[in-house]
């Protein structure tokens, strides 16, 4: 078995361009020049000499001399020294020099610089598809599916849906009956969006997300859970991100809502009727429970908790694990299971890592006070 499982592999390792090398270490195709990554800033300064193009983007510690690199954390500054990075987009004010061979960009924001050049590297790896519709696609009579968008292998689209101009559904998704999306939006594989959602313009799914499964809601009755019917729906307003299977909740009446710009992570459970503010980022594995509602700016940190019909403030930023059972007044920093000011929680933890050594040292003084 082992023999033939080398035997497969060598077959296909001889058909890669480049030899049997490129199935490990063939990365995405990038090759790009230090003028195209300057002329993003026109405030950006460079030292150093290089004239070799650069073909991949790396961290300072993993790069090898055709990357490019960048520090945006003091805590890695010390990996200046060592990386050996072709082009390193560092901080105004760093005054280390680039060692031979290497240049360094000096910006305001290296983080935002690089940003803009892996926006140009992503247009070029996963350029927009051509309009068009694939043929094994199912689209119902009433559905209106704009000329310029592009509807990719095995979607359903339901009666009545609405998809509009430049959107790309990249294949095997469901659009619901009476769904409507905005001009630019971009589905990714095995996303649902389910009857009578709306997305505003250049909204963004990620693989397996799904926008407006039944909301979680039961009576009670003679024994039995009987299910409250969910007749609202989702509404995402313009330019919000999606993660890869995150679930938005449709309403059990009315709508859930999220706000303009806001980006939510991988993982993230949204319950019905709750309403999201603008620009809010949630990240991975939170939930939030029914009909509770987020400020504007808002900060969920990993695996936080919100229970249900609670205010969470505009600006309000919790750490990871918070658990937030009461209403949070506008930008307040929170932390631990009571969701207490961050300060105060990082004190109380300080506390009870000390106390082991504060019960040794009562069981101490209780040994030196005479039994009564």
């Amino acid at each position: 078995m082992a023999q033939l499982a080398g035997e497969t592999q060598a077959r296909a390792e001889s058909t890669l361009p480049g030899g049997p090398k490129a199935l490990f270490s063939a990365g995405m195709p990038l090759v790009f020049q230090l003028a195209e990554l300057l002329a993003l800033d026109p405030a950006a300064t460079a030292t150093g000499e290089r004239s070799a193009p650069l073909t991949g983007v790396a961290s300072l510690e993993h790069a090898a001399p055709g990357d490019l690199s960048f520090l945006h954390n003091s805590k890695y500054r010390n990996q200046l020294e060592t990386t050996r990075a072709g082009v390193v987009i560092v901080p105004r004010d760093t005054a280390r020099a680039p060692s031979a061979g290497q240049v360094y960009v000096f910006s305001d924001k290296p983080s935002l610089l690089l940003t803009r050049l892996c926006d140009r590297i992503a247009a070029s790896l996963w350029p927009k598809p051509a309009p068009g519709i694939h043929p094994s696609s199912v689209i119902a009579a009433s559905a209106q599916v704009d000329p310029t968008a592009h509807i990719g292998p095995l979607c359903v689209i339901e009666e009545e849906a609405v998809i509009g101009p430049g959107c790309v559904l990249a294949g095997n998704l469901s659009i619901g009956r009476g769904a409507v999306l905005g001009a630019d939006c971009w589905l990714q594989h095995q996303t649902v969006v389910a009857s009578y959602c709306r997305l505003g313009n250049r909204v963004r799914l990620q693989p397996g997300a799904v926008i407006g499964s039944d909301g979680f809601g039961y009576d009670t009755t003679g024994g039995r859970h009987l299910k409250i019917p969910q007749v609202g729906h989702v509404v995402l307003e313009d330019d919000v991100e999606i993660g890869a299977n995150t679930t938005v909740d449709r309403a059990r009446f009315s709508e859930t809502r999220i706000g303009e710009g806001t980006k939510v992570d991988n993982l993230v459970q949204i319950a019905h009727n709750v309403r999201i503010g603008r620009h809010c980022l949630i990240v991975a594995q939170v939930g939030i429970a029914g009909s509770s509602t987020l400020g504007n700016y808002v900060v969920l940190g990993g695996q936080a908790g919100v229970a249900g019909h609670l205010d969470v403030g505009d600006g309000v930023m919790a750490a990871a694990k918070t658990g937030i059972s009461k209403d949070i007044a506008k930008g307040k920093v929170v932390g631990g299971s009571h969701s207490r000011e961050l300060a105060f929680e990082l004190k109380l933890e300080a506390y009870r890592q000390k106390l082991p050594e504060l019960f040794k040292r009562v069981a101490a003084l209780e040994k030196q006070v005479p039994s009564a």
